[in-house]
């Protein structure tokens, strides 16, 4: 048992089966999954996670798959008052009958997200994805949820498009960024003014900072000392099974010392966020 406890934005749960990814053998990458409550409520006890927003396990390009999971995260966070839910949704238009059923569920107890992610498909220009686009927007501003949204560099994830979501929806409901641009050219972006520039305009936008590469994290903390805002958007995430809890939680101690920053980023966020 560690001697700290902190909230988690950001982990999955549920098993994935083996896949072929990028034509390469079948493999199960994510060694660190769990298919069971009590599995991952160990796992928290061990890291030192007090809280945590819990998301559907996704990857293999099979939405069966991640909408399988919904049940598990609802029923997770009714056993444990740890727990906040997330629920996968899809903006894709052959999943709409299932992202309905999804969406039927978000009154349930402990469920604080919908997770939206354009890995498996769709694209935030595409106007056939407008239609569940406005249905999880909307579910969200009903019942006051954060949409929780992958991001990583190039194609239907990069920020250029996933920021029109900000742009078309931020400014009554909570978008979370995952990832802060997931690489490079999307570090840059967002660090560089279009995250600060999006919380002047009173944009509802949050961001963690799982996969961030190297310098990343102290030019953000940097910057959000030299402008004065941001300092209420940043949590702490750990992408388990796909990240690591203990090199998070290292790379961003480092740079958040032990004052405001942390606070915030470690709890504080979380707390006022997700409950």
């Amino acid at each position: 048992m560690v001697d700290r406890w902190i909230c988690d934005a950001h982990r999955h749960v549920g098993v994935l089966p083996a896949y072929a990814f990028y034509g390469g053998p079948v493999v199960n990458p994510d060694l660190g999954a769990r298919a069971t409550i009590s599995e991952l409520v160990a796992d928290m006890d061990a890291e030192g996670t007090e809280r945590a927003l819990v998301i559907p396990n996704y990857g293999v390009p099979d939405p069966d798959v991640a909408f399988s999971f919904n049940e598990l995260v609802v029923e997770a966070a009714a056993f444990d008052d740890r727990i906040r839910a997330a629920l996968w949704v899809s903006p894709k238009a052959s999943d709409s009958a299932r992202t309905a059923k999804a969406l039927a569920l978000a009154g349930e107890r402990g469920v604080r997200a919908l997770k939206l992610s354009f890995l498996l498909g769709g694209r935030v220009s595409d106007e056939d994805c407008r239609p569940q686009l406005d249905a999880i927007f909307a579910t969200a501003r009903r019942h006051d949820l954060v949409v929780h949204v992958h991001t990583s560099p190039g194609a239907s994830s990069d920020i250029d498009e996933v920021g029109g979501l900000v742009d078309r929806y931020g400014d009554d409901v909570a978008i979370h960024l995952v990832h802060f641009g997931g690489g490079m050219s999307g570090h840059m972006k967002l660090a560089g003014s279009r995250f600060f520039d999006w919380i002047a305009a009173g944009k509802r936008v949050y961001t963690d900072l799982s996969w961030a590469i190297g310098f990343t994290p102290r030019w953000l903390a940097t910057e959000v000392e030299r402008r004065g805002i941001g300092h209420d958007r940043i949590l702490f995430a750990s992408d388990q099974p796909w990240g690591d809890h203990a090199g998070e939680y290292a790379k961003l101690s480092a740079v958040t010392g032990d004052g405001e920053l942390a606070r915030r980023v470690f709890r504080g966020t979380f707390q006022e966020l997700y409950g």
